[in-house]
This record gives structure tokens, C-alpha cells and sequence, in this order.
């Protein structure tokens, strides 16, 4: 499909408010698929009719975009929201590789704003993080954005200043390759679907909340009865046992999600579940859904019941094409799949469960606005085992071969100082394993993964900050995580993505940086190594060097970490086709290693992406 590079400024009538609705715009098709008016029946009005309006989409090379506020209303109580030319989520961008775009952002709030185009490759004065390069935009200025850009694929731009981010300013980019792309990619149609989490509690609440109590939000606490049912199904010892354990580390197994659908309404394209987005195909065309995940705070569990999904890029970039039933997209990744779908036969629901079961963003594709998908019936809530803690060997959902691969590639756990401990067996074992006649790649190994790669040394700290150390962290690249293990699904995992494009001449790294995410749950404090934002120093590097960076989770929460200004090579053991990624999830209790050459100087935002752990876990990169 084609875009006119036209720069089209498309505005639409509609109501001031809609109960079930957000107010303007809902992100819906890229290519414009969307007819403007549906019909549907919506809990909290009871009325069957109502605007379903195309979202905005701007294309062309030169944009001017307002921030504002404005009152919308997304769960049938009117809230203030955060907005992008009036519009929520924010207009589709649609840009063009090897283009030079201009971007007038005028700030019409009463406080500082920015914006940061998340994934986009360009100079650090334009990457939009107040205090790095960039002084934000003051109340009633305007800043001009301008970059040429050097890259295609699915993107998107949110604020970086206080909590914005969570009250609605998030839109979508689509950035138009320069060459034709290969035919597996090709669609006939092409969707934007943007996935994110709202409250009527204004953010500010929501940290201070979470503050006084770091599991305010969860509601799934064990209880008495829940006791009972262990004994039955474990016998009393075990049962006991299990619940002392968890008492006594004063954590629990149901810790999901910092901020639950307690408070949350899980949103797809700007749309409730009682307003239901969808999208409007031909029977038997291919669809191209570009998810994005702007959400806040959730992890999404994605799947379309009846349907095969061909992942076919992930955070913008073409891999070998994957099929699955199933994905689970951290914040602030994206990922590209081709479906086909018989609409003539039935809807397909795109359903989007939270990660803890709290609630779901729900759509269909459908031949008929009128009709549409069933909601599926919600999995099981999901329990954090000792895996997920760091603190076992074995690995539930995993193949034997993996198990094997993950074992191989430890190089030791955590004393409970939290001070990294090696095991002389497993680097014997790596350098004798390097010295023998074996291909690598077939083993699933990092070729570098050497133990004596000489370690940056970066300041650590103990104290109440930290909870937890996970004593057994292993790489689970294979590990589709918590809930989704054995469901009898084909589920996506990081071992799935291949490079589409041959990467076996990249350069290796020559230093390695080695962070723990720490935090203290019941505080609700988060940091890097024991060491929050305002105590850290920079990280500095070389300009032009290879770094390999590997976190090791202390945590029982996912953090998905994005770098700013370059991009993360994510080490999977094939050193020919090593996915490139802007966001990498580092699973709780878990390892990760990729790869970053530091090729744009600058000073730059390293931060976890759950917006409230942002506060901690954060730190300046300066390239030199």
C-alpha cells in the first residue's frame, strides 16, 4: 500500500464528549480503512450510536503539532488529558527514510512539556528530554524539531516531562522505507494499533499511592481460601511452606503489575473495551497490525483467537518472519504482524490481556462495523514462581535445549551481599568450550560470551533500597515469562527473533557493563546497582566504541530498558542474524546481554520505561 507524501493536515467533526470514548480522535488505520461512523452498544450510556472517527494522520515533511489540555472522557467521567492537536492519542506521523522532517511543537500548558520521538536515530539536541541537549519547551513557546531520518518502520513519540506520558501524550509514527519492502511484508491493509493504560487518578496520586504502599494497586492478594486450595492440591506441608517462604521475603507471588485494572481502563487506539475498536477488512486480504505499546505501566499478552500471526519486524526492524499464536509486547516495544483473516465467515477479536489479568484492550477485525468479536475468555491469573525470582535452575515452558543453553551461559549467581560471584567451573568450561571444534551457533551460545571480557567498573551501593538479589539469574531468551508458560500456545520469545539481514561481520564488543536493576518493592524505591538517578553518575563512553551491556534483573518485575540515541544489537547465540531493538525487557530474576556501538555523541537518556520506576532507574549516557 501507498502513502501520498503530500503533507495533509486531516480534520474531522465530532462530539465534545462520548461516553466510553476518548475525546477527538482514536488511532485507528494508517491507510485509512476506518469508516468514520460505527454503530455499537456501550455499558456505561446505553446508547447504540456514536462517532467512531479516523484518527488523524499527518504526512508529509513539515508538521506543527500543539500541546494542550482538554477535557475528555474515557470511562463516563469527564477528565483532564494531556493532548496532541486535540487529539487522543496523538496523530499518526507518517514520514518517509531519507527525509528531512520539520516539527513546530507549540506548548499551550501552564507547565514545561517536550516530546521525545522514541526509536528515531537523530542528534541528541533533537531527541526531546528536558536537562540532556534540550532545555524543554517552556509554557506558550514554541521548539522546532528538525532530523533526517535514517530508518523505516513502526515508531512512536510520547513526553518526557512528568507524568504527560500517562494523560495522553502518545501518538504513533510510521516512518515509509525508501525501497520497496520484501513481499512477505507487503498488505493489503495497514493498521496502526496503539495499546495503553488511562486512570482518572491523576498520576501524581497514582505514584503517591504507590509510595505509601508498593502493592496499593494489587488486588489479587492470596487469601485464606487460596490457602485451603494449596493444601488440597500440595498437601499442608508444601502449602505451608511455600506461603512461609513468600511471607518471609514480604513479597508476593501475584506482584504483576504495580498499577492494575483497579484503577487502570486498558485502551486500544484510544478506545475502551465497551467501545470496541475495529478495523474494517475484505475477507481473505492481508493485514499488517503495527503494534505499539504506549501504555504507562502494563505489559501486554496479545493474541487473535482463530488466527495465525506472522511477526514480521520488532521495534521497527524486519526479522525472519516468526509465527505465532501469541506475544507479549513490553512498553514501549512494537512489533509488525501480517494476518489474514476469513471475515466472512466470522470477527476476530485482537485481544490484549494486562499481563496480571486486571483487564484487557479489545478489538476485532471484522467485514461489517456492525459485527463484532466475542471477548475471549480470560487466562488464568498467572503466579511468579521461583524462576521468576532468580532463584531456580529450573525453567517451566522452556525446551530441554534451552535449559541446557541457559545453564551453559550462567557465570554464576549472587551472594546475598548482592556481590557478583564466579564460578571457576563455568569459565573453565567457556574456555574450554571455545578451544574445541564446535559450531556455536548451532549451540545457541553467544560466540564472545567470555568471562574475562574486561568488566567497566561502575559504582554500587547497599542499603534498604534493595529487597531482594537474584542468586541464580540465567539468560531465558527462550522463556515466553510468567502466565504464558505451557498454554498451549505457540508464544514469541526473544530466541524467535532473527535478523533479517546478515549480521555476522558486525563488530565485537571489546568492554562489557555489567548493571543490576535493583528496588525495594514495599518502599516502592528503584534504581540502578542500589544507586537512584540523582545520586548517579554519568556513564561515559568513547565515541565509536563496542559495548556489550548485560543486566542482571534483582527485581520481580519486568523492566523494559531503552537506550536513547543508538541502537541495542540483543545477543541471542546466532551471531548471523542478531535482532536490532530500541527497548530491551529484562525478565524478573532474569539475564539479557546485546550489543551498543556508541555512534552518536551526545549526552542521552538509559532508563527503564515503566513510567513510576523512571524516577530511579535512570541514568545519563555521555558519548565522547
Amino acid at each position: 500500500m501507498t502513502y501520498s507524501t503530500k503533507n495533509t493536515q486531516k480534520t474531522i467533526s465530532r462530539r465534545q464528549f462520548v461516553r466510553g470514548l476518548a475525546l477527538t480522535s482514536i488511532a485507528a488505520a494508517v491507510a485509512s480503512h476506518i469508516p468514520s461512523a460505527l454503530a455499537y452498544k456501550d455499558t456505561h450510556s446505553h446508547d447504540s450510536r456514536t462517532d467512531n472517527p479516523k484518527q488523524p494522520v499527518l504526512s508529509g515533511t513539515e508538521f506543527d503539532l500543539t500541546i494542550s489540555e482538554k477535557m475528555v472522557n474515557v470511562t463516563g467521567s469527564p477528565k483532564m488529558a494531556t493532548l496532541v492537536n486535540g487529539s487522543l492519542p496523538a496523530p499518526t506521523l507518517v514520514w518517509r527514510e531519507g527525509e528531512t522532517v520539520t516539527l513546530r511543537v507549540k506548548n499551550e500548558l501552564s507547565v514545561d512539556s517536550s516530546i521525545h520521538w522514541h526509536g528515531i536515530v537523530l542528534p541528541s539536541n533533537m531527541d526531546g528530554v528536558p536537562g540532556f541537549s534540550f532545555d524543554g519547551i517552556k509554557p506558550g513557546e514554541t521548539y522546532t524539531y528538525r532530523f533526517t531520518l535514517m530508518q523505516s518502520g513502526t515508531y512512536w513519540y510520547h513526553s518526557h516531562s512528568a507524568f504527560q506520558e500517562q494523560t495522553g501524550l502518545y501518538g504513533a509514527i510510521v516512518v515509509l522505507p525508501k525501497k520497496e519492502e520484501p513481499r512477505h511484508v507487503h498488505a493489503d491493509y495497514d493498521h496502526v494499533i496503539q495499546l495503553s493504560d488511562w486512570s482518572d487518578t491523576d498520576p501524581e496520586q497514582l505514584y503517591a499511592n504507590l509510595k505509601k504502599m508498593g502493592s496499593y494497586y494489587n488486588y489479587n492478594k492470596r487469601t485464606v481460601s487460596d490457602f485451603f486450595s494449596e493444601v488440597k492440591e500440595k498437601g499442608f506441608s508444601k502449602a505451608w511452606s511455600d506461603r512461609s517462604m513468600w511471607n518471609n521475603m514480604k513479597m508476593s507471588d501475584r506482584d504483576l503489575s504495580d498499577i492494575s485494572g483497579a484503577t487502570y481502563t486498558y485502551l486500544m487506539n484510544g478506545l475502551s473495551p465497551n467501545a470496541h475498536w475495529r478495523a474494517v477488512v475484505e475477507s481473505g486480504k492481508k493485514v499488517r497490525l503495527r503494534v505499539i505499546n504506549s501504555s504507562a505501566m502494563t505489559f501486554f499478552d496479545v493474541r487473535i483467537p482463530g488466527l495465525k500471526m506472522t511477526v514480521v519486524a520488532a521495534d521497527g526492524n524486519l526479522i525472519q518472519p516468526i509465527v505465532v499464536d501469541e506475544f507479549r509486547i513490553g512498553v514501549a516495544e512494537t512489533y509488525d504482524v501480517i494476518v489474514e483473516a476469513d471475515t466472512n465467515k466470522q470477527s476476530y477479536a485482537i485481544y490484549a490481556q494486562a499481563i496480571d489479568r486486571s483487564g484487557y484492550a479489545i478489538g476485532s477485525i471484522t467485514s461489517d462495523a456492525s459485527k463484532i468479536a466475542a471477548t475471549p475468555a480470560m487466562d488464568p491469573l498467572p503466579i511468579l514462581s521461583m524462576t521468576d525470582m532468580g532463584m531456580d535452575h529450573s525453567m517451566p515452558g522452556m525446551n530441554h535445549s534451552n535449559q541446557a543453553m541457559s545453564s551453559r551461559m550462567s557465570m554464576g549467581g549472587m551472594d546475598h551481599r548482592g556481590q557478583e560471584v564466579r564460578d571457576d567451573s563455568h569459565s573453565k568450561h567457556a574456555r574450554n568450550m571455545s578451544s574445541m571444534n564446535v559450531n556455536l551457533d548451532e549451540m545457541q551460545i553467544p560466540m564472545d560470551m567470555n568471562p574475562k571480557l574486561p568488566l567497566i567498573e561502575v559504582p554500587k551501593k547497599e542499603g534498604p533500597q534493595i529487597d531482594m538479589r537474584a542468586t541464580g539469574a540465567k539468560y531465558r531468551l527462550d522463556d515466553p515469562g510468567v502466565g504464558l508458560r505451557n498454554n498451549g500456545r505457540k508464544v514469541l520469545t526473544y530466541a524467535d527473533l532473527k535478523n533479517l539481514y546478515p549480521t555476522r561481520h558486525a563488530p565485537k564488543p571489546t568492554k562489557e557493563l555489567l548493571l543490576h536493576l535493583t528496588g525495594n518493592m514495599e518502599r516502592y524505591m528503584w534504581s540502578i546497582d542500589g544507586i537512584p538517578f540523582d545520586e548517579a553518575p554519568p556513564l561515559k563512553f568513547n565515541y565509536g566504541e563496542r559495548i556489550r551491556v548485560t543486566f542482571i534483573n534483582d527485581t520481580m518485575m519486568n523492566h523494559p530498558m531503552h537506550l536513547h540515541g543508538v541502537w541495542s544489537d540483543l545477543e541471542t547465540g546466532d551471531e548471523n542474524h542478531i535482532p536490532r531493538k530500541h527497548t530491551i525487557v529484562v525478565q524478573p530474576g532474569a539475564k539479557i546481554s546485546y550489543r551498543v556501538t556508541m555512534d552518536a555523541r551526545g549526552d542521552w537518556a538509559y532508563h527503564c520505561h515503566m513510567l513510576y520506576h523512571m524516577l530511579g532507574m535512570f541514568r545519563r549516557v555521555q558519548i565522547r
